[in-house]
């Protein structure tokens, strides 16, 4: 007996699915109010089912819209597939990729890359958990998260690290600091100022305890944050200098910060994308890691 629907109305269940309104799912898809409850009574009628619950409020699965939603995903992923190998394109439905990150990693690089994938594929959501690394590895290795973008993970079995660039650390000041005026600063001169610290839950705590454990005279902490994004607004507060990734300073011609290359020693981490060994990502997800392994030609890392 065939089925009296088609994939429009696929679309329009998925839409209202993923934002639980059908106001908002029929603005998603660019159709009226009207045409897009027609699409959803008429699935309900071909499936013999109630895939939905309303009020006047919000939009619930029943538990038989539940499953057919996880069913179709599946269904719209292999579709997704299959137009990308035959076209070269993207689907155009919606879609969810979510991507677990380090803070560090936030502000001025993934949030470009993400700005690119958003301009390719406008119709597809993608969530962000910033968090630790070692928080990022497991949101990966749990499935929370597609993948992600971290400096850990290399050393597990059931990830695979790619990386993509290496970072060096270097010291964050305000312009108006002493160590502004320097082409470069070693670790053992940033003793002589007031130092912001990583607290020794950060990954990169224990990365720059390991790089500076046969230093002499190391900077002593009269500060300390967890993320550098924190470590960055006390700098420009004016209570000191810090040393943070590369990647965590804001870009050139910011009004009151600046870096200064640390040396003696230099210390770098190096960035990856992980993703776990078992298992395929979806086209969304696929198309969004392939922009981050070309991120080089996006945006030149310092």
């Amino acid at each position: 007996m065939p089925m009296n629907f088609d994939i429009h109305d696929l679309v329009a269940f998925r839409a209202v699915a993923e934002l639980g309104s059908f106001r908002k799912a029929a603005e998603s898809i660019h159709i009226s109010q009207p045409a897009f409850s027609r699409r959803i009574e008429k699935l309900e009628q071909a499936l013999d089912a109630r895939l939905l619950d309303r009020t006047t409020r919000k939009v619930n699965l029943t538990p038989i819209g539940r499953e057919f939603d996880k069913q179709l995903r599946h269904i719209l992923d292999a579709l997704d597939a299959t137009l990308l190998n035959i076209r070269g394109v993207a689907a155009t439905r919606m879609g969810e990729v979510t991507v677990a990150c380090v803070p560090s990693a936030v502000n001025y690089f993934l949030s470009d890359v993400v700005k690119v994938f958003h301009d390719r594929y406008p119709k597809t959501r993608v969530r962000v958990l910033d968090d630790s690394g070692n928080k990022v590895l497991m949101a990966v290795e749990e499935g929370e998260a597609d993948f992600g973008l971290s400096f850990t993970g290399s050393q597990e079995s059931n990830i695979e690290f790619t990386p993509i660039f290496e970072d060096k650390f270097v010291a964050a000041c305000r312009k108006d600091h002493p160590v502004a005026k320097l082409k470069s600063v070693r670790w053992s001169e940033l003793a002589e100022h007031n130092y912001i610290s990583y607290s020794k839950v950060s990954g990169n705590r224990l990365l720059l305890d390991q790089a500076l454990a046969g230093l002499l005279e190391q900077p002593r902490s009269l500060y300390e944050t967890q993320h550098g994004t924190t470590m960055i607004g006390l700098v420009e507060a004016g209570l000191g200098v810090a040393a943070v990734p590369a990647m965590a300073v804001p870009r050139k011609g910011h009004p009151l910060l600046v870096s200064v290359p640390l040396t003696n020693p230099e210390v770098t981490r190096i960035m990856g994308l992980i993703r776990r060994r078992s298992g395929q990502l979806t086209p969304a997800a696929q198309q969004l890691y392939d922009l981050f392994l070309n991120a080089k030609r996006l945006r030149k890392i310092r």
